[in-house]
């Protein structure tokens, strides 16, 4: 009978994954934890290492520097076993060194051989014995405020450049906290009162959200695991998404194009909005993803959806002029707004990256345009922070289409706490409502 992998073994396994494969967190941690191997108690552990060394990876690669001659070569599994433990010790009170050594030697003993599990003994024990390093020292402010948040240089830069100190600072903390999970009633199977008793009756508890009307945040227990969930009563997603369909705001009866679609959070629910009436056009590039809006069409009981797999740079060619009462444009993106729930985009993204982001959700906006109707919504949302995909982006677009302005009403629609954003657009930052970093903006076509 194989022998389960204990908790550390599997945080190792899902890190090596993300790291070397190039998994997504989110996923990869969500499939480990319904495979049923794991015990609550353990789920939790697992959850709170990958995240937080995910989280704190440049901390944790400065803390190794000085307990490992920079070149010595060491496989990439033994470092990362390093670093959760050093995670471990930093950052978590409660598991007692022993534990944390005695787990690390034996993975190292079973994952290679009696020599790796001497080396990382003691590079352990002198960890204890000397303490961790501390990053205050260190002399270039830049490197230093990297280190010690736990972001790129260049990410810490950009914020501080466009937002200040302060705020770049409060970004990355937010960041390094736990995300929460937080999931939207579906409104055509019962309220929001209905499901919190649901979830209960199932071991999940849930409270009132902080953003959506529609929102509740899980405060204990695996959501995506209940009966509640295979019925369609909610859909999995953050807060700060939810607002989109706040500011698309549907009437029964309209057409609505959802142009970047995948894999259809925003679109079911505007079409749960809709009351299953109209229609929700949903369209993705990836066939796959179309497939995956039509799957939860079918589990949240909607059918007013429509999915197409193709380019929304050639909707002109696809769709007539004024087709639509709402286009929503949720572009693809840097994602500087997701770190806390996708952390592994602090390492894999780079600045020119992003920069080849942005010709592209201009030639969605031109494109698209033409396709609402006049006095209809053009509304565009991206989950990141970085002011030239968003208000600039915005700026740029409505100086070349004077046939579109701020939507008048959009800010009635939207929290205002602690913002100030131009008129027509909300840009909510990760620590304002610990959900995720987000931007909406609302137009009106003029006519």
């Amino acid at each position: 009978m194989k022998r389960r992998e204990t908790a550390r073994e599997t945080a190792l396994n899902l890190l090596m994954s993300v790291v070397r494969d190039g998994a997504y967190s989110q996923i990869a941690l969500n499939d480990a934890l319904n495979d049923g191997q794991l015990s609550d108690r353990d789920k939790a552990l697992v959850t709170t290492l990958v995240y937080g060394v995910l989280q704190r990876k440049l901390t944790l690669a400065y803390y190794l520097s000085y307990f490992v001659d920079r070149k010595r070569r060491i496989d990439d599994w033994v470092e990362m076993l390093l670093y959760m433990s050093f995670y471990q010790k930093a950052f978590l009170d409660r598991i007692p060194d022993h534990a944390m050594v005695n787990e690390a030697v034996m993975i190292a003993k079973k994952r290679g051989h009696q020599g790796i599990a001497g080396f990382v003994n003691g590079v352990l024990r002198k960890m204890l014995r000397e303490g961790l390093p501390d990053p205050s020292v260190i002399e270039s402010p830049e490197r230093r405020m990297a280190i010690q948040n736990s972001h790129p240089e260049w990410m810490m830069h950009l914020w501080t450049e466009q937002w200040g100190q302060e705020v770049a600072v409060r970004i990355a903390e937010a960041d390094n906290v736990p995300p929460s999970v937080s999931v939207r009633v579906n409104r055509l199977k019962g309220s929001p009162e209905e499901l919190v008793k649901r979830l209960a009756a199932e071991g999940v508890s849930a409270v009132h959200g902080h953003l959506s009307r529609d929102g509740l945040i899980i405060k204990g227990g695996h959501a995506a695991g209940t009966d509640a969930f295979q019925e369609g009563l909610f859909t999995i997603q953050d807060e700060s998404s939810m607002l989109v369909a706040d500011a698309v705001a549907p009437k029964a009866g309209m057409h609505i194009l959802d142009a970047c679609a995948g894999p259809g959070g925003k679109t079911t629910h505007l079409a749960e909005r809709l009351k299953n009436t109209g229609k929700v056009v949903a369209l993705d590039l990836h066939p796959h993803k179309t497939q995956l809006i039509e799957r939860s069409a079918t589990r949240l009981g909607l059918n007013n959806i429509e999915t197409l797999a193709m380019d929304a740079r050639c909707t002109r060619a696809h769709f007539a002029d004024a087709t639509f009462d709402r286009v929503l444009l949720d572009v693809p993106c840097s994602g500087l707004g997701v770190i806390r729930r996708k952390p592994e985009i602090k390492w894999s993204k780079t600045a020119d990256e992003i920069k080849g982001l942005i010709p592209i959700q201009r030639r969605l906006l031109d494109e698209t345009a033409s396709l609402v109707t006049p006095g209809g919504w053009l509304i565009y949302s991206t989950c990141t922070i970085h002011k030239e995909e968003n208000e600039r982006q915005i700026s740029a677009f409505l100086a070349k289409h004077p046939e579109f302005q701020a939507e008048p009403t959009f800010s009635e629609r939207m929290p205002r706490k602690e913002m100030d954003s131009p008129a027509g657009t909300l840009q909510v930052m990760p620590y304002m409502f610990h959900s995720d970093g987000f931007f909406i903006s609302c137009l009106r076509r003029k006519g």
